[in-house]
């Protein structure tokens, strides 16, 4: 018996010791979760973020970092991951990369509000003046009252890094200020500069960051790495709303739609052309859209139809290629979301060739003799199949039909050409 309770106490201090080392060990490898966006701020955007945040707040990360590019975005998404970022329990790390990258408008704001901020070189951050949806100047009140609100958002999570850095945030959205990633570093703007991931870790290691009350101090030298990546859907909508797929689920909508309406029954076309037009207004409520651009696009389609429907020639499909051309060059005002100008050329071509291949059609149909029914027998040879004297029956498209020759008579066996119709008797007239 005493033997029994022997065993079961070394036992117990095993599993104790166990316990414990594997603790050390767990504690003695720290790992950090890595997210990669690259892209125009969206609500996918946001859904991405806040999964990888959670995800390294359950399995106890020392941090997250977010390795990030972007010309901007939404600002109702960039200030809901602001948010998530204050209210994070575990340090945020912002880091704008690869080389030549930029955090640009809502890309600032998502800058400033991380614990940590590091860019790699020759990056840049600014530019977080807003601008309407159009992509053009807001109205003045409505202008100084929305940047009244983003230069005090800009300006309370930039207090933490210096009065310079509070002083060049509110800037930043007042006059579209501008930093290269050694002036962000000299400004305190942000809190290092770092040539790649295994760089920022050791860099990071050591660092004390204030996340809500509490202090907490980076472990990062050596950290394990997990990269957390998007999710179908939200890899899906990151290419939606880039302005050249917007551009051509925009031209595809509107053709489908085009062609359905003109060729009712088929459904395909109609569905294809629906689901396409209306992920196209998905990513122009991301992007900066120029309207003025989506009217001469509307405008070209116009020309398109018009010249099916009264052939001019091609004169008017001239105009709306010209038209279309232009409109998508403009379609987005913003510099950070212009379109290809090759794939603008090469859409507009293409949908100009199509609709002139119908306007050729169109006119090639006016000029086409009637070929079906009773009119379509006008002008064809018949076979007598009796004496024309100056009626009988004569022999037509396999049928027999009952004919008067208008002059002279006409033996059985003989050509004779149809000339008109009356109800179902054909005149006729003998061959030269």
């Amino acid at each position: 018996m005493k033997k029994t309770r022997s065993l079961g106490w070394v036992f117990v201090v095993l599993l104790a010791f166990l316990s414990i080392t594997s603790s050390g060990m767990a504690q003695g490898t720290p790992h950090v979760d890595v997210l990669t966006f690259d892209g125009a701020i969206s609500t996918a955007t946001l859904d991405y973020f806040d999964r990888g945040i959670e995800i390294a707040e359950q399995d106890g990360a020392s941090c997250v970092i977010i390795q990030l590019n972007t010309p901007g975005g939404d600002a109702g998404a960039t200030l809901k991951i602001m948010q998530r970022f204050e209210n994070a329990h575990l340090p945020v790390v912002v880091f704008i990369w690869p080389r030549g990258s930029l955090a640009a408008s809502a890309g600032t704001y998502i800058t400033l509000a991380a614990h940590v901020a590091a860019m790699a070189p020759k990056t840049t951050i600014g530019a977080a003046a807003p601008v309407s949806g159009q992509g053009q100047e807001l109205p003045e009140t409505l202008k100084e009252k929305l940047v009244n609100t983003l230069a005090g958002k800009a300006r309370s999570f930039a207090q933490r890094r210096g009065e310079e850095a509070t002083e060049w945030a509110e800037k930043a959205v007042r006059e579209s200020l501008v930093a290269t990633e050694q002036e962000a570093l000299e400004k305190g703007i942000i809190d290092l500069v770092a040539n790649d991931l295994d760089d920022l870790l050791i860099q990071l290691d050591g660092r004390e960051v204030a996340v809500g009350d509490q202090k907490v101090t980076l472990h990062t030298r050596g950290a394990s790495v997990t990269h957390i990546p998007l999710t179908f859907i939200e890899q899906l909508l990151a290419i939606l709303i880039n302005p050249n797929v917007a551009f051509i689920l925009l031209t595809l909508g509107v053709n489908g739609l085009i062609f359905e309406l003109s060729s009712p029954g088929g459904y395909v076309a109609g569905i294809v052309g629906s689901v396409c037009l209306l992920l196209a207004l998905y990513a122009f409520q991301v992007l900066s859209v120029n309207y003025m651009g989506l009217a001469l696009i509307a405008l070209a389609f116009i020309l398109f139809v018009l010249d099916i429907k009264a052939p001019t020639h091609g004169v008017l499909t001239a105009g709306g290629v010209v038209t279309f051309a232009l409109g998508a060059l403009i379609l987005f005002n913003s510099p950070y979301y212009a379109i290809s100008k090759s794939l603008v050329f090469s859409v507009a071509l293409a949908t100009g060739a199509f609709f002139a291949f119908v306007v050729t059609k169109a006119l090639r149909a006016q000029k086409w003799h009637v070929t079906t029914g009773i009119e379509g027998l006008i002008g064809q040879v018949a076979e007598a199949r009796t004496d024309l004297t100056p009626e009988g029956t004569v022999f037509l498209r396999g049928e027999h039909w009952k004919a008067i020759l208008e002059e002279g008579t006409a033996q059985k066996g003989e050509k004779v050409r149809v000339v008109d119709a009356e109800g179902f008797r054909l005149r006729v007239r003998k061959l030269d």
